[in-house]
C-alpha cells in the first residue's frame, strides 16, 4: 500500500490558500499559539454567529485578522460597537497590532462547515435528523 495524502495538504497552494498568511524563524512557536489563541477566542465568543473559516495575515509587528461569517450582524454590533469589543478581546493575545476584517460568506448552503453546524443545531433542538438532513440537502 502507498503513503495517503491528506486532501487539503494536496490542494494547498494550487486551489486552496493557507489558512495564517506569515513565515517566522525565531518566534514561529509564539506566533503559532497566538494564532491558535485568537481562533479559539473568536469561535468561543461567536458561537452562533456562523463563523466559516478565521485567516490570519502577519508583517512584521501588524496582524491581520479576517473572518468570515454568515451573520456579520452579530460580530459587528450596533454601529461597530463589536468590533472594537472584539479587537479589545483580542489585543489580550497579542502585543502586535490588530486589525479585524469581517467578510460576509454569501451562500452559507455552499459552505460545508456551515451545513455541518446548522445540522447540529437543530439535532439539538430535536429535530428528527431525516428532516434535518433533507432541509440541508435540498438548500443546497
Amino acid at each position: 500500500m502507498g503513503q495517503k495524502t491528506h486532501p487539503f495538504g494536496f490542494r494547498l497552494g494550487v486551489i486552496r490558500t493557507w489558512k495564517s498568511k506569515w513565515y517566522e524563524d525565531k518566534q514561529y512557536a509564539k506566533w503559532l499559539h497566538e494564532d491558535l489563541s485568537i481562533k479559539e477566542g473568536i469561535r468561543d465568543k461567536f458561537k452562533h454567529a456562523g463563523i466559516a473559516d478565521v485567516e490570519i495575515e502577519r508583517a512584521a509587528n501588524k496582524a491581520k485578522v479576517v473572518i468570515y461569517t454568515s451573520r456579520p450582524g452579530i460580530i459587528i454590533g450596533k454601529g461597530g460597537a463589536g468590533v472594537a469589543q472584539l479587537k479589545a478581546d483580542l489585543q489580550k493575545f497579542t502585543e502586535n497590532e490588530l486589525f479585524v476584517d469581517i467578510q460576509e460568506v454569501r451562500k452559507a448552503e455552499t459552505n460545508a462547515k456551515l451545513v455541518a453546524e446548522n445540522i447540529a443545531t437543530q439535532l439539538e433542538r430535536r429535530v428528527a435528523f431525516r428532516r434535518a438532513m433533507k432541509r440541508a440537502v435540498q438548500s443546497a
